[in-house]
């Protein structure tokens, strides 16, 4: 049992705004109060939040080892942490490994984080890495707007069959939520091709086009109830223009539920790239206008790091683009990935362009509630630099100092330098905790009310945001104090979150043949047993439902 008093603190989902008062904790859960003899922390002249919740990172499953595989060089310049009768020995860097992940995400006040994409293939190995990552709680979408048995379904417009397939599989990876990468893209990528628009047939296919596997994909999605919506990583990713495929997207959504990964890398203008220049308003101005989407921002910071996704095309084109080392896998029938080292630097049109283009979405977007604050780790940026992305929002001062350093002709293609708004510590709450857990519907995530999971971080207060949420003073994570006066005191095993959406079991004497005809792996070896995820807490998502 646990009491925390004295702090400021910051609980939006309850409408508390830096109010001082007491945060009790008992059987790793907030309860209203607990005895006089219970542990007290003095926080006065602290901010008290809830845990931070990371809606989309990279953390675990096979592309993140084949990453960590190709950047030596950034490994040996990357921070040690050492065995100690704390923790085992791990590195941070761009892609920290497993034990580094939890206690460097813990060390900044982070306590859950979704793993945003997962090959039902190697779901095991990824489920296995999410177990070894220590402190916080995890969950996982699993990547489907390629998967060759949903298209084939789609062409012959077998809609409920997809939709009892599709339900199959987030069960059979143990996944919370659906992914979409380069709808179609990916799998033309296996044609050495791509679809940057949405109504152009799917390489291989006659009926399918990359809108037809949106629309679809959202609406299986709402109809199985599942608690978080289409994850969905848009067409044309990376290229100067691509804004015109994003608006598609989401009018595409109009009536679905949706979340707009990485957003930044999708809202980019001009027609090449000397003339590429950002399209954050309009992007800003559609979204706020429509309260079916989520987003989260992917942020670019400066400096090296490690591009990973799933989109495969893209991959090579940013290798043909650096020339910089590359690494390209298929997923069998399912998905793709593609690894390419990368560093953001300041002087460089293109990625100051991006830079500015994460923080003008967070600005412009008016509803904190609706965007969240990510890297798209690792892709722009390693998930310890989110401090660096809370100060650029508060301080206004700070952005004009920040934009000296960027090249002058950047200026006049970027509206970062007429924004005047700063975050308040209530959003950057929201966007950091209460924001992502609602969207990731994790109702017992992200706030301080009766009942809540007991993941408490406590800051000292200070001027410089980025000092202050970079090292907190107490981490509580389901009630067990992981962090004390700024250092790592316990280390404990976090829970894997799935959801269990309803099909008819027969789907799976459809599912067997294909899979002694298509596939390397046996049917009964496919599917992810509940034995297999270490702290499984199941959400049953009840009956599929009939489009309304």
């Amino acid at each position: 049992m646990l009491r925390i008093t004295g702090g400021k603190v910051y609980d939006p989902k309850n409408g508390v705004r830096g109010e001082i008062r007491d945060v009790c904790i008992a059987g790793g859960k907030i309860v209203s109060d607990v005895p006089p003899h219970a542990r007290t922390i003095d926080a006065s002249g602290m901010i008290v939040f809830p845990g931070g919740v990371d809606v989309h990172t990279h953390v675990a499953g096979a592309a993140l080892n084949f990453a960590r595989g190709l950047i030596p060089e950034q490994h040996r310049k990357s921070r040690p942490i050492f065995h100690t009768p704390q923790c085992r020995a791990g590195l941070a860097g761009s892609t920290p490994t497993t034990f580094a992940t939890g206690y460097v995400y813990a060390g900044m006040g982070w306590t859950t984080a979704n793993e945003a994409a997962v090959p039902i293939l190697s779901a095991k190995h990824t489920h296995e890495e999410l177990a070894d990552t220590p402190i916080i709680d995890k969950c996982c979408c699993v990547l489907m707007a390629n998967n060759e048995i949903i298209l084939d379904l789609l062409e012959t417009a077998e809609f409920e069959r997809a939709k009892q397939v599709a339900a199959w599989q987030v069960w059979a990876a143990k996944a919370y939520g659906v992914k979409a990468v380069n709808p179609g893209g990916v799998a033309g990528w296996k044609w050495g091709k791509d679809c940057k628009g949405l109504n152009e047939p799917v390489p291989g296919y006659k009926n399918v086009t990359p809108r037809s596997i949106i629309k679809a994909l959202a609406d299986i999605i709402d109809q199985l109830a599942l608690p978080h919506p289409l994850h969905i990583h848009c067409n044309n990713l990376g290229a100067p223009g691509n804004y015109t495929t994003t608006l598609e997207t989401m009018k595409a959504l109009e009536g679905n539920r949706a979340h707009m990964a990485h957003l930044q890398y999708h809202s980019y203008g001009g027609d090449d790239w000397f003339t590429m220049k950002s399209a954050s308003v309009p992007i800003a101005e559609y979204f706020n206008a429509h309260p079916n989407l989520t987003c989260d921002a992917g942020a670019v910071l400066f400096g090296d790091t490690v591009t990973i996704t799933a989109d495969g095309p893209w991959q090579h084109l940013l290798y043909e683009l650096t020339g910089r080392k590359w690494g390209n896998l298929d997923v069998e029938n399912e998905t793709g990935c593609g690894v390419v080292p990368y560093v953001y630097k300041e002087k460089n049109l293109v990625n100051a362009i991006q830079w500015a283009v994460g923080l003008e979405l967070l600005l412009l977007i008016t509803d904190p509630w609706r965007v969240c604050l990510t890297t798209d780790h690792p892709n722009g940026a390693t998930f310890w630099r989110y401090p660096e992305i809370v100060r650029l929002l508060m301080d206004r001062e700070f952005r004009k100092e920040q934009l000296k350093h960027i090249p002058e002709k950047v200026l006049s293609r970027i509206v970062l330098p007429d924004l005047d708004r700063e975050y308040t510590l209530s959003e950057i709450a929201i966007i950091t905790s209460a924001g992502p857990a609602r969207t990731l519907g994790l109702a017992q995530k992200g706030h301080l009310g009766i009942g809540a999971d007991a993941d408490v971080a406590v800051f000292n207060e200070r001027k410089d945001a980025m000092e202050m949420f970079s090292y907190p003073r107490f981490v509580i994570k389901s009630g067990q104090l992981i962090i004390e006066e700024g250092e790592l005191r316990n280390s404990i095993e976090g829970s894997q979150f799935a959801s269990k959406p309803t099909y008819d079991s027969a789907i799976e004497d459809y599912l067997r043949p294909l899979f002694s005809q298509h596939y390397t792996m046996s049917f009964e070896n496919y599917p992810v047993t509940e034995e297999c995820v270490h702290g499984l807490n199941v959400h049953q998502c009840g009956s599929c439902t009939q489009p309304g």
